[in-house]
């Protein structure tokens, strides 16, 4: 039997009907459409056809030739037919997927290196130095990680046994660090209820504290706060609230550390200067890896005689790196050239917030009030969709969603509860995909906000 197949052509790629979006395809016998992000059959009848159909030129029309997407942005996936479609994936699951810009990669490359665990790389000894003028603390230190940094902290104030530390209930410390401080440190925690807007009643703090006084109690030796508080929605914690937790805790002689893995978007979002934010902390921890874009890396500040006792718990959880350089280096890029750059990241959380609002849905709604930096919680009503099956879905695309908004958008998102929804915005993240992940969470809404339309109908 004789079969029939049909090269590209680069000739073709003169002809009226086909400039502006005709491009070779993944084999020789395939072509593909840049404004329907989709690969055809190559032959000269069938790509005529595919130029005249209504969902072309409608795109083409809209678009443009001289604004067809930014390739770089779009992945290629073959599917069962061996078409290959090209995808936009907006990975939003967090801030810290992040990739290295070209700039920053060169200046890791060309860091000055030395051994960290002798305290002789000057890259990092620049950062720990940078980071500490920057929150007004006397030392720095610099580790792998923020669950490390934070269990450093506990366990460098809380030194002697027996040892009691206050956190909020939904606070990073207290739900995402496996127990660390309790598993590791041998250090007991009691939580205090965060509010919506991630404080915590401090009279209540205030009846939690227990001292020496009962010997079957723990002492309690530190409280920690979270800001801005990523569970709640990445609430920033306002400067006054922050001054009345030191002022309480100043009476009542106890340290306070603050978990700032994302400070500098608090302080963006407060309009204060992070060391502000952080005046009536002992200890804070600062992360290079979630907002600022960094590889790696997170930095403790607090004084010299912490500082100096932090580096002989960070040597015995086996935080003591050698050419560390590299990596500070990021941090020092990022200090530079991405922390002025986040309130973008707030934009984009907040258009996606306001996308939401705008679709009135009582599938899926949001608090727009509540997007203060760049994380937006999505709720959802457990009836027509819970959390799971709304990440599910967004991370795939219908052939109806195709033909009706012409693009392929595959929007990764975290479910952190059943009803609940994370979206991050970060460095990443361009105005292209956030223009792409509104249409696409619009036409998703609107699709569970029809079930319930379909099912009062049928229910009449």
């Amino acid at each position: 039997m004789r079969v029939y197949s049909q090269k590209f052509r680069k000739e073709w790629l003169q002809v009226r009907e086909f400039q502006g979006w005709l491009a070779e395809g993944s084999a020789a016998d395939r072509a593909r459409c840049t404004v329907c992000h989709k690969e055809l059959l190559a032959g000269k009848s069938e790509l005529l056809k595919h130029a005249r159909g209504k969902k072309h030129r409608t795109l083409v029309a809209r678009t443009g030739p001289s604004t067809l997407p930014d390739q770089s942005c779009l992945s290629s996936v073959v599917d069962e037919d061996g078409l290959t479609h090209e995808l936009r994936i907006v990975d939003l699951r967090t801030d810290s997927v992040t990739q290295p810009s070209r700039e920053m990669k060169k200046a890791m490359m060309e860091a000055q290196l030395g051994d960290d665990v002798f305290s002789e790389d000057p890259t990092v000894r620049a950062l720990e130095g940078r980071v500490a003028e920057l929150l007004e603390k006397e030392a720095g230190l610099f580790v792998p990680t923020g669950t490390m940094a934070n269990l450093i902290c506990v366990m460098t104030h809380c030194w002697g046994r027996g040892s009691e530390v206050i956190v909020g209930d939904q606070s990073h410390l207290h739900l995402w660090a496996q127990g660390g401080m309790a598993q590791i440190g041998s250090v007991h925690h009691r939580s205090v209820r965060n509010l919506p807007d991630g404080t915590f009643s401090l009279t209540e703090l205030r009846g939690l504290v227990r001292g020496d006084q009962d010997p079957q109690w723990p002492h309690t030796t530190l409280v920690c706060v979270e800001n801005p508080h990523h569970t709640t929605g990445g609430k920033a914690i306002p400067v006054h609230w922050m001054d009345e937790l030191g002022v309480l805790c100043s009476e009542l002689s106890i340290p306070i550390h603050c978990d700032g893995a994302r400070l500098i978007n608090a302080s963006v979002a407060l309009g204060a200067s992070p060391a502000r934010i952080v005046q009536a902390c002992d200890s804070v921890t600062l992360c290079m890896d979630k907002g600022l874009s960094a590889p790696m890396g997170s930095v403790i500040v607090g004084t010299k005689e912490f500082i100096s006792r932090a580096v002989r718990v960070r040597k015995v959880l086996g935080g003591g790196l050698h050419q560390a350089g590299m990596m500070a280096a990021a941090g020092l890029w990022a200090l530079d050239h991405v922390a002025p750059r986040l309130s973008w990241d707030h934009t984009h959380a907040r258009a996606l917030a306001q996308s939401v609002c705008e679709e009135h849905s009582s599938a899926i709604t949001v608090d727009l009030k509540g997007v203060h930096t760049n994380v937006v919680l999505l709720h959802c009503d457990n009836i027509r969709v819970n959390a799971k099956k709304l990440c599910q879905r967004l991370a795939c695309v219908t052939d109806a969603e195709s033909e009706e908004l012409g693009e392929q958008t595959v929007v990764m998102a975290l479910a952190i509860s059943d009803t609940t929804v994370r979206l991050v915005t970060h460095g990443d993240v361009r105005k292209e995909d956030v223009r792409a992940t509104v249409r696409k969470l619009k036409y998703v809404i609107r699709e569970y906000d029809n079930m319930m339309y379909l099912e009062y109908k049928i229910s009449v």
